[in-house]
């Protein structure tokens, strides 16, 4: 990042996720759609709908449970083969990116394909009655005929038992030819650009969970092009570049507990892992990271402990701020809102009091 911007580019990239003013409906449609593929909140939300969390001034969730029954929101394997939520009108540009054509279908694939092409939409319970294959066989022969875009799972609610349609079923006019790879990523390169304010190639590969050359050769196709320019070894848009000059930023004074399927965390996934083991090298107890913080726009910290079906172990806070202890009960509180209310157990090693709670 460049140094001399680095206070204006942290100060727009939390006006442009909208982290200082929330997002209203319209606002969130698009921030949504850059930000895509959406996904639900980090182990704990299976079965719910994607969320945008701490962005909005209404229920995002609730929101996009109703985009979901109106079939405003399809599933699929995107991003390193993960399961996200996309708007039906960037269905081809996500098949650009992401479908893996399937050369050499297996012989139970096969018998599935046909199998729902004859019958119609089936869960995977009917396909072990029809076809008298394990659930362990067909999961894995479903998600890769999902990944091929061949198969759909139509699930427009938060139901286990969902339908699996032949996908030209479901999107017949759906063309996989639309958009070559290149202008694919070209296109959500920008969209990534719009929300991040400057990124690197390392920002977008660990996001996108595409090859590294490919999103180099679309960024330098960008840059010719007067899209984006170089700055700081990495890339922001030309416009942003300008816009930055005269722009004075609200320093922010915030601290999200951000979940580990957030776009913020998903995009710096691969500097996060590492920052966060000398935090917590000397700690006795269950340390696994929960939150990461955002603290006044930038990751500084994490909630740590253990992962379960339920409340979490909220073990400890960790943070490298030179004044943590100042924002101790700032810290608490963030922790705290993304857990139900739930304190953590200590803050920065140090057990919290009751009048902290």
């Amino acid at each position: 990042m460049d140094y001399i911007n680095r206070e204006k580019i942290i100060g727009l990239r939390m006006e442009r996720q909208f982290l200082t003013k929330k997002a209203d409906e319209r606002e969130y449609m698009e921030l949504y759609r850059d930000m895509q593929p959406g996904q639900n909140v980090y182990w704990n939300g299976f079965g719910q709908p994607p969320t945008l969390v701490f962005r909005t001034d209404f229920d995002d969730r609730e929101f996009n449970r109703i985009r979901q029954e109106r079939r405003e929101l399809i599933k699929g394997r995107f991003a390193g083969g993960n399961l996200g939520w996309i708007v039906p009108e960037d269905l081809e540009l996500f098949m650009a990116l992401y479908r893996k054509p399937l050369a050499k279908p297996t012989w139970i694939q096969e018998q599935i394909l046909e199998l729902t092409g004859h019958v119609g939409p089936l869960n995977i319970q009917q396909i072990k009655e029809e076809t008298g294959f394990l659930v362990k066989e067909i999961t894995p022969a479903l998600h890769r005929l999902q990944e091929a875009f061949l198969l759909y799972e139509d699930q427009y609610d938060g139901e286990w038992d969902r339908a699996w349609f032949p996908f030209e079923e479901m999107f017949p006019e759906a063309d996989g030819q639309r958009y070559t790879r290149m202008e694919a990523l070209k296109t959500v390169l920008q969209r990534f650009a719009r929300r991040q304010v400057w990124f690197d190639l390392a920002m977008a590969k660990s996001f996108y969970k595409l090859p590294l050359k490919e999103l180099k050769t679309a960024a330098a196709e960008l840059a010719e092009e007067g899209i984006l320019t170089e700055t700081g070894q990495g890339y922001m848009r030309r416009d942003d570049k300008k816009l930055l000059e005269d722009y004075v930023p609200e320093k922010p004074h915030s601290v999200y507990a951000i979940h580990r399927n957030d776009f913020l965390y998903k995009s710096m996934e691969h500097v996060l892992k590492e920052f966060i083991k000398p935090l917590c090298a000397q700690l006795t107890y269950d340390h696994e990271p929960l939150q990461y913080l955002l603290i006044d726009g930038e990751f500084r910290g994490a909630s740590v402990g253990h992962f379960r079906n339920g409340p979490y172990d909220l073990n400890d806070v960790v943070c490298d701020l030179p004044d943590a202890e100042k924002r101790r009960g700032e810290l608490a509180a963030a922790v705290a809102e993304a857990n139900d209310g739930r304190m953590p157990e200590r803050v920065l090693g140090k057990q919290i009091r009751n009048s902290e709670a």
